[in-house]
C-alpha cells in the first residue's frame, strides 16, 4: 500500500503537525502543489484561532487541518483524496529503509534492499524462462507458453528499467 502520504503518521501529516505546533504554515507548504498554497494558509488561520478555545475545538480543528492538506497533497499527485488513513498501517519492507537513508545520508542499506529483490525476482523469472525452454521444442503449446514467457521477462526487465531511472513519483500511486 505505500507510500502513506494519507495516514496519520506519514510525511504530510507530521509536517502539518509541526506547523500548527510551531505555529508555522510554511512547515506544511512543501507538500502542497502552488495552486493549493492559499486554501492551505485559509485553513491554517482559521485552525490557529479556533484551536485555542477548547481541547475538543483542538481536536477538530486540527483533523480539519490535516485532512485539508492531506487532500491538496493528493490533488498535486493527481490523485483522488480518499479520506485519512490510521497510522501504523503496514507500508511494506522498502518505506521504512528508505526513510532511514534519508535520516542517515546513507545509501547502504536500501541499495541492498532494492538489488536484493530485483536479483531475486531475476532469478525467479528466468529459472521460469529456462525451464520452458527446455521443452519447447515439444510442441507449438509448449513454444507459445516459452515464448510467453521470454518475452514477460523482456518486458517486466524494461518496466523495472524505467522504474528504476523515472523520477519514482507517479501520479496517483497508491497511499
Amino acid at each position: 500500500m505505500p507510500p502513506h502520504c494519507d495516514t496519520l503518521d506519514g510525511p504530510v501529516v507530521k509536517a502539518a503537525m509541526r506547523a500548527l505546533e510551531a505555529p508555522d504554515v510554511d512547515i506544511v507548504l512543501p507538500y502542497v502543489p502552488v495552486e493549493g498554497e492559499e486554501a492551505v494558509r485559509k485553513a491554517f488561520a482559521q485552525v490557529i484561532k479556533v484551536r485555542e478555545e477548547s481541547p475538543a475545538a483542538r481536536q477538530i480543528a486540527d483533523l480539519y487541518f490535516y485532512e485539508t492538506v492531506v487532500r491538496l497533497h493528493r490533488a498535486g499527485e493527481g490523485a483522488p483524496y480518499t479520506g485519512l488513513k490510521p497510522a501504523g498501517l503496514d507500508v511494506g519492507p522498502v518505506i521504512p529503509v528508505a526513510e532511514r537513508a534519508i535520516e542517515s545520508g546513507s545509501a547502504a542499506d536500501l541499495g541492498d534492499l532494492l538489488a536484493n529483490v530485483v536479483r531475486e525476482e531475476v532469478a525467479h523469472r528466468l529459472e521460469h524462462v529456462t525451464h520452458l525452454k527446455a521443452h519447447a521444442a515439444k510442441s507449438v503449446d509448449e513454444a507459445r507458453e516459452y515464448v510467453k514467457a521470454m518475452l514477460d521477462l523482456q518486458v517486466w526487465s524494461h518496466s523495472v528499467y524505467l522504474s528504476i531511472k523515472g523520477d519514482g513519483h507517479v501520479a496517483g500511486h497508491e497511499h
